[in-house]
């Protein structure tokens, strides 16, 4: 059975464009990777976990910040892992230069038998949608397909 995500991606709009946070994971083996690298913040829930409750405490683990905002349904999509994920949207504004993520622990070197903490994600920025679509993974590219209609068929504020 696939596992499944469920995350937010908030977005802003700049003038005439529209704007997506994006997040990077931390750890060695992301360290380097850049383009197909990044994500919606999102992570991974149980059967009988609300998809919407998940998406909120992912944003907030990831990013340090509660999303007191209402949020709408996305787009279900489904990555290359066969892992689903379930994405909610919400037009908001965060400062990134001041993101706190939780951490994990691995063992690292491999099989060196010390183990030692990264930051789930190592940074945030936003991206117009021309970046984004280079900098997410391939996976989620549906998810600012859906934004863009949205946006386009959505009155401005």
């Amino acid at each position: 059975m696939a596992s499944k995500s469920a995350g937010v991606l908030a977005f802003r709009r700049k003038r005439a464009d529209i704007e997506v946070l994006l997040v990077h994971p931390g750890g060695p083996f992301w360290r380097n990777k850049d383009l197909g690298a990044w994500s919606i913040p999102k992570g991974e829930y149980a059967p009988g976990e609300s998809a919407e409750a998940v998406a909120r405490r992912e944003f907030r683990e990831e990013l340090g910040l509660e999303l007191q905002k209402a949020i709408f349904p996305l787009a279900e999509v489904r990555q290359r892992g066969g892992k689903i994920v379930i994405a909610f949207a919400v037009e908001t504004d965060v400062d990134v230069t001041n993101i706190h993520s939780n951490t994990f622990e691995i063992e690292w070197p491999p099989r060196s038998g010390r183990h030692q903490q990264f930051p789930e994600i190592d940074r945030a920025a936003w991206f117009d949608l021309a970046s984004a679509y280079e900098k997410i993974n391939a996976g989620q590219r549906a998810l600012l397909e859906r934004l863009e209609v949205i946006c386009a068929s959505a009155p401005k504020t």
